[in-house]
């Protein structure tokens, strides 16, 4: 079977590498001519494991090209994905007019049954406004060509990107006919041969299966973070909280871990997507909006309880931050607590050491140098006041408090992440703060 992925961020190219990897002839398609070009060269700017070996892997088999001209290749294909950007407006709704564009190409050159599959986070309804695009362009030419279209939102989780797709926890597909229900039964053979993981629903719950699986994650989150400020205020241990409420089955343990907000491509973005079209519905997402209020308040958190141990006095202080990527195993800064930490250090006036692993080029690309950044996590500690973990990368997990202590002009350690020993660290003669 021959298909697009039409956009080639993480979505996309993600998408595109591993149908490839099952044998499926894969054609990617951007605008970005410089990225396309980078991709034929196997040169891949996203961080995320293993996929730039898959990449020029499938590249070199002639199971996955790049291409710029998506007119060109619809002759060839019978499924378009598309994965491109629906990046938020001012009022926090989603920017469809990068979906809309592709629809309206695939309208204006397809001349044999194709099917137009959605895999960008879309508010609900936007199937019926592709459907009307590629419709209305057909009727422009004046013939009669059939197509379809479906809603196949994606699940992955950066740095597990691959395994997730690989071995999907579920398919989620929206679709309106048996004829689109066995192409996408076809497509996902290979990937459901030990579990029958296949959700079908109609579209618009489809569409709205994201935005909600998004939300409920973001809600446990920002609830975590709610019960952790007030364990702070009446001496209870959030974690042993959290270890009692995730044993109870009907809850579970995961997404209860505390910390100073989420970030990210997802979250945020599909939390305001999912309010905005509550408001154009004439209802309000009273829990969504405190979800968002949580979350924004958490990202200072970290800065706050500094602030609180200088008495307020941090004008000329030396501040090392570990961790500048929303999460581990990824370069991703958007949203990330780090980007708001950063800016009220500055603010305050001091002078900010940063290291991550790998997200310390994209936050030059964000702020340049107005931020130091180190060699090592080590290089980052030199003559520092204070160190702000914010990510927890697995190298800041066991670091050498000896050596730490030895950098260091003041022994102050704020954990965002609560990855740290609260006893082991006030016997390592640390002021130790945590969530």
């Amino acid at each position: 079977m021959n298909i697009a992925v039409v956009g080639t961020g993480y979505v996309g190219l993600v998408s595109g590498a591993c149908f490839s990897e099952m044998g499926i002839n894969v054609t990617c398609v951007d605008i970005d001519k410089q990225k396309i070009d980078n991709l034929r060269k196997g040169i891949i700017t996203i961080y995320e494991p293993n996929l730039t070996d898959m990449v020029i892997k499938n590249h070199k088999a002639g199971r996955l090209h790049f291409t710029t001209d998506l007119k060109e290749c619809l002759k060839e294909v019978q499924v378009v994905f598309c994965a491109v950007g629906t990046p938020p407006d001012e009022d926090g709704s989603a920017d469809l007019s990068y979906v809309l564009d592709v629809a309206r190409t695939m309208g204006q050159n397809i001349d044999k049954y194709t099917m137009f599959v959605t895999k960008s986070t879309v508010p609900v309804g936007t199937w019926q406004k592709v459907k009307s695009v590629i419709k209305d362009e057909i009727d422009k030419r004046g013939i009669d060509v059939e197509f379809d279209v479906a809603s196949n939102p994606e699940f992955l989780k950066e740095g597990a990107a691959i395994k997730d797709f690989m071995s999907p926890d579920r398919i989620v597909v929206g679709i309106e006919n048996e004829r689109a229900k066995q192409i996408m039964d076809k497509l996902y053979k290979p990937f459901t041969l030990n579990h029958y993981r296949m959700i079908y629903t109609d579209i618009p719950s489809a569409e709205m299966i994201k935005y909600a699986s998004n939300a409920m994650l973001a809600t446990r989150i920002s609830f975590m973070n709610e019960i952790a400020n007030l364990c702070d205020l009446v001496g209870a241990d959030v974690n042993m909280v959290r270890q009692g409420i995730g044993s109870d089955s009907r809850i579970g343990n995961k997404f209860l871990y505390p910390g100073c907000g989420y970030g990210g491509s997802c979250f945020p973005k599909d939390v305001k997507a999912l309010i905005h079209t509550a408001t154009d519905n004439g209802y309000t997402m009273q829990i969504l909006q405190a979800v968002e209020n949580v979350n924004n308040y958490q990202k200072g958190i970290v800065f706050d309880k500094l602030n609180k141990v200088f008495d307020s006095n941090l004008n000329g202080k030396t501040i090392a931050i570990w961790g500048l990527s929303f999460k581990p195993e990824t370069d991703d800064m958007r949203e990330a607590p780090s980007l708001v930490v950063i800016e009220k250090l500055l603010a305050a006036g001091c002078k900010v050491k940063t290291y991550d692993p790998v997200a310390m080029d994209e936050c030059r690309r964000r702020i340049g140098d107005k931020v130091e950044y180190g060699s090592d996590m080590y290089d980052a500690l030199k003559d520092a006041n204070a160190l702000l973990l914010l990510t927890e990368w697995k190298e800041f997990r066991m670091p050498t408090w000896r050596r730490v202590k030895e950098l260091m002009a003041n022994r102050v350690v704020i954990d965002g992440r609560n990855i740290y020993d609260q006893k082991e660290m006030y016997d390592n003669g640390f002021i130790y703060l945590h969530i």
